[in-house]
């Protein structure tokens, strides 16, 4: 048998061979940069929501159907119109990205599923961001349907509803990370379910119904919702002469908005998985 000289060897070779012989462990993988695990999560879970939510889905894209319907026969035109579309429109992107992302997070930590991301070299950020990108992803079709037929339903303009491309992404930043932290906070199963329920009937009630036949204190609150934003921005463009001004500042809060809850998300999900 021949012999090769060490000379010959590459480069890096007889460090390996020597640390394996000290120690016995071969080093870890480095850990993942933020962007490329944020896109491996957003496809997994993109996936899984094809598959597991397309059901949950035509439920989110009906119920506001129906709800415009019903306002139909209360509520003949103008600003309320308007404010029944957007509400109803940005109540899909709620059910799916507050409610349901809130049941996911809250069974995941239930079932210890925490455990097994924490064992993967992801930063946390990734998980979050890209779990809460592919539940709003999954809303597009039924926001636009809803948008259409309920401009159809109510006799408004349909040439600016290219602003969904804006609503959807910056509402669902921020109703998914309220849904993610209010999955990862909750102390149990239940109450995250609880929790995502109730959000979504904030979103309901405060998006909906038009801001001013609302008692005083229930604007306040309507204010504090992160879906308020979005669901002005598209009321607004309505408008035969929209105040384009207005709707670029309820979407520059509704972005900050998304920020501050997807921060907080991430904040929750280190400190669920550390537990």
């Amino acid at each position: 048998m021949s012999t090769v000289p060490a000379e010959a060897l590459p480069t890096g070779a007889l460090p390996l061979r020597s640390q394996d012989a000290g120690d016995g462990a071969a080093p870890l993988a480095p850990r993942a940069r933020l962007l490329p695990a944020m896109a491996a999560v957003y496809r997994a879970q993109l996936s899984r929501a094809r598959v597991a939510r397309i059901p949950l889905l035509f439920v989110a894209t009906f119920q506001s159907i129906g709800i415009m319907v019903l306002m139909r026969g209360v509520v003949d035109g103008g600003s309320e119109a308007r404010a029944v579309v957007a509400g109803s429109t940005v109540l899909v992107v709620a059910f799916v990205a507050l409610n349901l992302l809130a049941q996911y997070f809250g069974q995941l930590r239930a079932s210890g599923g925490l455990d097994h991301y924490a064992t993967l070299p992801v930063p946390p950020a990734a998980v979050v961001l890209g779990a809460a990108g592919a539940y709003a992803s999954f809303t597009v079709p039924g926001t636009v349907f809803t948008a259409v037929a309920g401009s159809v339903l109510f006799g408004l303009p349909l040439g600016q509803l290219w602003i969904l491309g804006a609503v959807v992404p910056l509402a669902g930043a921020a109703l998914a990370g309220l849904g993610a932290a209010l999955g990862l906070l909750a102390p149990r199963q239940e109450l995250a379910t609880l929790l995502g329920q109730l959000g979504m009937s904030a979103a309901l009630l405060l998006g909906v119904l038009p801001a001013e036949r609302l008692p005083e204190p229930i604007g306040w609150a309507r204010d504090l919702l992160p879906s308020t934003y979005g669901v002005e921005a598209l009321a607004r463009t309505f408008d035969p002469h929209p105040d384009w001004a207005a709707v670029a500042l309820d979407l520059a809060v509704c972005g900050a908005v998304g920020v501050v809850s997807l921060a907080v998300a991430t904040w929750a999900y280190r400190r669920a998985a550390v537990r």
